[in-house]
């Protein structure tokens, strides 16, 4: 402490007699052998030989003064307090009394009773430069929390955080300054160590509910709600008007309760009240992210129970906005991409997961959306016939033969040189994709995914007439006759 210890005052008149007179010097003994181990730092047994000295003299400031200095030194702040505003009450005059009162105010949180002590002492020595410049940090102290407490009706949570670490560097002791820190930790994510400051004040203070009631925050932002409820329980014993413990057990209740009633209605197969009670708990706390989370990937999968494919993956997408690891968010979004064709976000979405997890389940899901992926880049065969996935043989071979008289090159001979180009184009892939889908093993490879250029098919060498004239029986046994502007008619030999 930077305020040193006091040489003792004259011992008040007591009358005479030889008693007062050895119990006076007796305290002094006593405030000497606190003074050499106060010197040596040892501040236990200091405390205990001025306690001594203040037993056998109570009314002597200094010994209180000297106290005081000690118990600061082991971070005793309130019983320092004491001791200090007792020895002021003993003797007014005392400046360093005055300053050890405002240090300890001050360092307790108190910045308005530190400044009025720290101005007696100017009152008292007007050049006193210590007591200058802790009514200058007083002020400093004063000015972090107005700034704090306007930062937290705004909701910037950072900079009330930035604030209170400021205003603790000059009181180090504030519990109030330490709770309001960790409740903005809290609700910025930072759970761990809004943990670690309200666990350190329970140490010191049991029953105190501001720290009770950051403890439960911090739980109940983890989604752990049925042990935040308990802490708000303990609170609220401890301090029954604690308006914030109050609504935040409401609200724990209140979550937990429509997350499960919406659970069972999901279990039950009664999705569309599955998802009006997910949507009701998602308007409970839009503060507590995790559980959101969770709301918002549930209502997805409930979404994607109804076929609203598009909405499930805007839940989804909510949910990862709110908590970046939710693996099961990552999962459901990618099959509701898988499920639309939107394959190069599913590959995003799975490689995540992947490089998140790296399990077996995971790398083939990954696998498959890759291979979707590069299917989705070819040209659909199927499209082009005009036939489902699942076509026969017979009805390959029909669509083909409506595609391929559809587009022939000789039907379009009247037309204008740029349709004759897109027609004839049309021409070739509806005679690439017979080639292939008529083609069992060629199929196979098609529909895997694998690459057809492996086969050694070269897709640019192959000549569409050829497979016209192959499947409608040669040279000769077709032709394309005009009966007039724009009209066709099909002539068979």
């Amino acid at each position: 402490c930077s305020i040193g210890l006091d040489n003792p005052l004259s011992i008040p008149a007591h009358g005479p007699g030889e008693v007062m007179k050895d119990e006076s010097q007796e305290a002094e003994s006593f405030k000497e052998q606190g003074n050499a181990y106060y010197a040596k730092k040892d501040y236990n047994e200091a405390y205990n030989y001025y306690t001594k000295a203040i037993d056998t003299c109570p009314n002597n400031a200094s010994y209180y003064g000297n106290r005081a200095a000690t118990l600061m030194m082991l971070g005793r702040f309130r019983e320092a307090l004491g001791d200090a505003q007792q020895s002021v009450r003993l003797d007014d005059s005392f400046v360093r009394g005055h300053l050890r009162e405002g240090k300890c105010h001050l360092s307790l949180g108190n910045a308005m009773a530190a400044s009025r002590c720290f101005q007696r002492v100017l009152e008292l020595d007007h050049k006193n430069s210590q007591a200058q410049q802790e009514l200058k940090n007083a002020t400093t102290v004063l000015e972090y929390e107005k700034i704090a407490e306007v930062d937290f009706e705004k909701r910037d949570f950072r900079k009330v955080v930035f604030c209170m670490d400021r205003a603790l560097e000059f009181a180090p002791a504030c519990h109030r300054f330490k709770i309001l820190k960790a409740e903005c930790l809290a609700l910025l994510g930072r759970y761990p160590e809004a943990q670690s400051v309200a666990s350190d004040i329970l140490r010191m203070d049991s029953t105190n509910a501001d720290a009770l009631y950051v403890r439960g925050l911090c739980l109940y932002y983890e989604d752990c709600i049925e042990k935040a409820v308990q802490f708000f329980v303990q609170a609220l014993r401890m301090a029954p008007d604690h308006e914030k413990a109050c609504i935040a057990c409401r609200n724990a209740k209140a979550l937990k309760a429509k997350k499960e009633d919406g659970n069972k209605a999901f279990k039950d197969g009664n999705y569309k009240l599955a998802y009006e009670l997910y949507t009701e708990a998602l308007g409970i706390d839009p503060n507590n992210i995790k559980t959101n989370a969770k709301l918002y990937c549930n209502r997805g999968t409930v979404n994607s129970k109804l076929r609203k494919l598009e909405e499930a993956i805007d839940d989804c997408t909510n949910a990862v906005k709110l908590d970046d690891t939710y693996i099961k968010a990552y999962l459901r979004r990618a099959q509701c991409y898988m499920d639309t064709e939107q394959y190069e976000d599913a590959v995003r979405d799975y490689e995540k997961v992947y490089q998140t997890e790296k399990t077996k389940e995971h790398k083939q899901l990954l696998k498959n959306a890759q291979v979707e992926l590069k299917k989705s880049k070819r040209k659909d065969y199927y499209k082009i016939l005009g036939v489902d996935k699942n076509a026969s043989e017979d009805e390959i071979k029909k669509a083909y033969r409506k595609r391929a008289l559809m587009h022939h090159p000789d039907r379009h001979s009247g037309a204008s040189a740029e349709v004759q180009k897109e027609e004839e184009k049309k021409f070739k892939e509806v005679g690439e994709a017979f080639t292939i889908l008529s083609d069992p093993k060629k199929k196979a490879r098609y529909d895997s995914g694998q690459d057809l250029e492996e086969d050694g098919l070269n897709m640019g060498d192959f000549d569409a007439n050829n497979i016209f004239k192959a499947f409608f029986g040669g040279p000769g046994g077709f032709s394309f006759e005009a009966s007039g502007p724009g009209n066709f008619f099909f002539q068979f030999g």
